[in-house]
Formats: C-alpha cells, structure tokens, sequence
C-alpha cells in the first residue's frame, strides 16, 4: 500500500479506537491472518489497548478457517490452499472439529453454519479500523447499517453498486490519508440543452491490500461513514455510520 503520513488533526483518534482505552499496543488493518506472505507493504496500523488485540485474535483465527473451509468445501487441510490456514486446522483439531460440525449440504453444495457473532465481531473491528486509519474518524459506538455475505448473494443489480467507485461531493476530514486518496477525473455528459460537456469528478476508489486477498474502499461523504470489504473475493461486508 503506498505510504500516506495522516495529516488530520491527531487528536480525533485518541486511546484505543476500540474500547476508547488506554492504547499500549498497535493492530493491523487489515489482520495479517486475512493476508497471505509476503505480505504488502506499509501495512495500516491503528492504535488499540492490548486486551481488545487479544479478544479479537480467537475470532478472527476462527473466522479465516471458516472462510477457507468454504470455499474448498471442506476442513482437511491437505484440501484448503492457503498454507497459513492449513496450518491452523493441522495444530487446532478443536477449532477444525468445531467448524465441521457447522457443515451442512444445500442443494448438493456444502456449506458452513457461521457463528455469526463471532463474524460481525471481527467485521465490525475491521471497519472501526479502515474508520479510524483512513478517514480519522472514531466509531465506536454501534453502526446504524451492517450488512454481511457472500459476494455470489448480491443480485447483479446491487453487485454493481457495491463494487463501484465513490464519486465524492464533500470533503470528509481534511488531511486524512482518504482525502489524500481522492482523485479527480473528467466525463462527458449530455447537458440539458442536449449538448455535450466535460464535468470534472472527484473519485474515491478502492483500495486493493492484497491481491484476490482483501479490498476495501472508506467513504467519509454526505453525512455518513461506509465501509465496504471484500475478503477473497468472497465474503463482503457493508458498514454504516450516520453523522
């Protein structure tokens, strides 16, 4: 990821941008558990208390595994392709066990029950963190919109929009890394006299982390935060916050 200094004002994001405690540690954001190696440079990383790092680690080890387990159809992890989480299913017979009595059979497919707090828990991080990082906006409080899925649920329709780029009318925070994302670009439109003409467009885009690994784009604009993610090119969320 390329390297942006925040230039907003650093008293918007103080203690852990979880809790609002003390921040004796930092956390990845994304979590180096959604990443493969070698992983990207410049990593974000949010300020965060060392308790709230902890409670998030079980969940989100669980959640890698299920989304693995997915996608292969299974929990053997001779069958599951990325080397990390096969690792864990190899050294976690429990956790293993615990998502293969979630597998089910849906119409001839195989899939997972989630256990879908402990999905929303690590989601919700995720967001507070691409909030807190890229727009220098804290959200701690509980967001007025959560939506999660697999991609493939969305009808085309809505896949259009979710995958979109922003086109932004204000400025959220100014000097956030986000603000220094924006970029302007020029369309042709048909003006109501029927004329052509050349609006130029402020564009917020998405910000690819890793590779068919995890996107997500942060929107500060028209008194709402949202943030969207996509992980593997699977699984997606959608997160809300009303000004």
């Amino acid at each position: 990821m390329e390297q942006l200094n925040n230039l907003a004002d650093n008293r918007l994001i103080d203690g852990c941008i979880y809790c609002g405690g003390f921040a004796d540690t930092r956390d990845h954001v994304p979590s180096k558990c959604l990443l493969e190696q070698p992983f990207p440079d410049n990593l974000p990383v949010v300020g965060c208390c060392y308790s709230c790092n902890q409670d998030f680690s079980k969940d989100e080890q669980y959640f890698v595994c299920l989304i693995e387990s997915a996608l292969c159809g299974s929990t053997d992890p001779e069958k599951i392709k990325r080397p990390s989480v096969a690792r864990i299913m190899q050294t976690s017979p429990k956790l293993r066990q615990r998502i293969e009595n979630s597998k089910i059979e849906v119409d001839g497919q195989i899939a997972f029950i989630p256990e879908i707090e402990r999905i929303n828990n690590v989601l919700l991080k995720l967001a507070r963190g691409h909030a807190a990082f890229e727009l220098s906006q804290p959200c701690r409080r509980k967001p007025d919109h959560f939506w999660c899925g697999p991609l493939s649920l969305l009808p085309q329709e809505d896949r259009e929009v979710f995958d979109s780029v922003h086109f932004q009318q204000h400025f959220g925070e100014v000097g956030s890394r986000n603000m220094q994302r924006l970029f302007v670009t020029q369309i042709t439109r048909l003006a109501e006299n029927g004329e052509q003409q050349n609006v130029e467009m402020l564009i917020n885009d998405w910000v690819d982390v890793q590779d068919d690994r995890y996107r997500f784009i942060a929107i500060d604009d028209m008194g709402q935060l949202v943030i969207r993610i996509v992980i593997a090119e699977y699984f997606a969320c959608e997160v809300v916050w009303e000004l």
